[in-house]
């Protein structure tokens, strides 16, 4: 991984605590698993309570669209969200912490 992508990452990880904070509130959690500067890509997994939330597919919607607007070199958001299975181009990968179905590698925060 580049140091503009772990920048970009944590960027995006930063953005996810301040402006998602219902996440956590309601139990889920939220990782950013890519971040790619050179293309745009960025995918983020939502775990914890959010599996099998009647409302995940809206806030991941809400993610894409809010990551595409408010980071210029986001171009394409993936959302993933363990019980909806993935939402192709129209949502974000991530999950911050619990038992995350779709991916092992540690975010290293909570």
């Amino acid at each position: 991984m580049s140091d503009s992508e772990d920048s970009l990452r944590q960027r995006i990880e930063t953005w996810m605590v301040g402006q998602m904070p219902i996440i956590q509130m309601h139990g889920g959690e939220s990782v950013v698993r890519k971040a790619d500067p050179d293309t745009g890509e960025v995918v983020v997994e939502l775990g914890g309570a959010c599996a099998g939330c009647g409302i995940s597919n809206i806030t991941a919607d809400n993610i894409k669209a809010d990551l595409i607007t408010d980071f210029e070199a986001v171009e394409d958001v993936r959302v993933k969200v363990p019980s909806a299975g993935d939402h192709g181009n129209s949502t974000v990968e991530g999950g911050r912490g619990g038992e995350l179905q779709y991916g092992t590698d540690d975010p290293g925060h909570f």
